[in-house]
């Protein structure tokens, strides 16, 4: 388990123009902010750079906790399960602890609408189909076609099994009407190593990991998988522009409490993420992640979390995607 404080001076929060000058009426003790995933991911970074300007916002040290496992199950569990009973405890959620991993893996036993309040979304991330740099495939139909030749022969790797990059490519199978294999990894870099090497032919990548290696020309991207294109990349084209209509697979990461925390409390906590979101500092840093699409009200993150989890369940159950798979 890391830890990390953000901590803001008196004297820096003063100078703070957007600072609430009702921050006291906030609950007294420690902030928190839970993270299912080590140091340096994209759930990590975004929860810093919110974390950060909460403590500006509030002038109180908000800490950013980490505590990796189970594809960030092992932290949503922990949340979950615990009584807090000072302070203010947050939780990074994730499409991966909230929508997919409970209606695969039988060890779950946290329900994701029920057993936390939403607060708000902090953000959604395209994922883009990518090769490497060695193949010359221009568009996805070009990835129909080879998939139709060599049927069961063509392999995805993904960062897990259950992940977004795995059901994204069981959705690209059953929508393409094609069969290819899945190879998982214990994350986006190993799998990387292995796309750029050729020893697996495609992955429907983060936009937040695949980024680097694109722009370094280690690995080529095709296509991105929201409806609409990332600010970051608006020359790619999506794969609803290129025949797959309504395809959209994103990683997304929102902003959690436990299950008793009151709806005053979460409002407010809501319009001060709000707040920080709308920073242009923070936009830019967002946009530069392929972060799109955060904020909003509670009522928008619960209705949100409620179709995001049918959604994958609706894939998950089509694919007959299991533990074993």
């Amino acid at each position: 388990m890391q830890r990390r404080s953000f901590l803001a001076a008196s004297a820096a929060t003063l100078a703070v123009p957007w600072a609430h000058a009702s921050a006291a009426d906030l609950p007294k003790g420690q902030v928190k902010i839970l993270v299912g995933w080590a140091p340096g991911g994209g759930t990590d970074v975004f929860a810093r750079i919110v974390g950060q300007k909460l403590s500006e916002l509030w002038g109180r040290p908000v800490v950013v906790e980490n505590k990796p496992g189970a594809t960030g199950a092992l932290a949503a569990d922990y949340f979950a399960k615990t009584k807090f009973t000072d302070g203010i405890n947050l939780l990074m959620a994730h499409v991966n602890t909230h929508a997919i991993s409970p209606q695969i893996f039988k060890s779950i036993t946290y329900d994701p609408l029920k057993d936390y309040a939403p607060i708000v979304l902090i953000g959604a991330t395209p994922h883009i189909l990518v090769t490497g740099s060695q193949n010359g495939y221009a568009s996805v139909q070009e990835v129909v076609e080879v998939c139709r030749k060599n049927p069961g022969k063509i392999s995805f790797g993904s960062s897990g099994t259950g992940s977004v990059q795995h059901l994204a490519a069981e959705m690209f199978n059953m929508a393409a009407g094609v069969k290819s294999i899945h190879v998982p990894y214990k994350g986006s870099g190993p799998m990387q190593t292995d796309l750029i090497g050729g020893q697996i032919d495609f992955s429907f990548d983060t936009m937040t990991a695949a980024t680097a290696q694109v722009k370094s020309g280690k690995m080529k991207c095709i296509v991105q998988t929201r409806l609409s294109r990332a600010k970051g990349f608006p020359a790619m084209p999506t794969m609803d522009e290129q025949g797959f209509k309504g395809f959209d697979a994103s990683s997304w990461y929102g902003v959690v409490g436990p299950k008793g925390m009151s709806r005053e409390l979460a409002q407010r906590i809501n319009a001060d993420i709000n707040t920080v979101l709308a920073l242009p500092d923070v936009a830019s840093r967002f946009d530069g992640y392929g972060a799109e699409d955060g904020g909003g009200s509670v009522d928008k993150f619960a209705a949100f979390m409620v179709d995001e989890y049918r959604k994958w369940g609706d894939v998950v159950r089509a694919a007959k995607v299991t533990e074993e798979s």
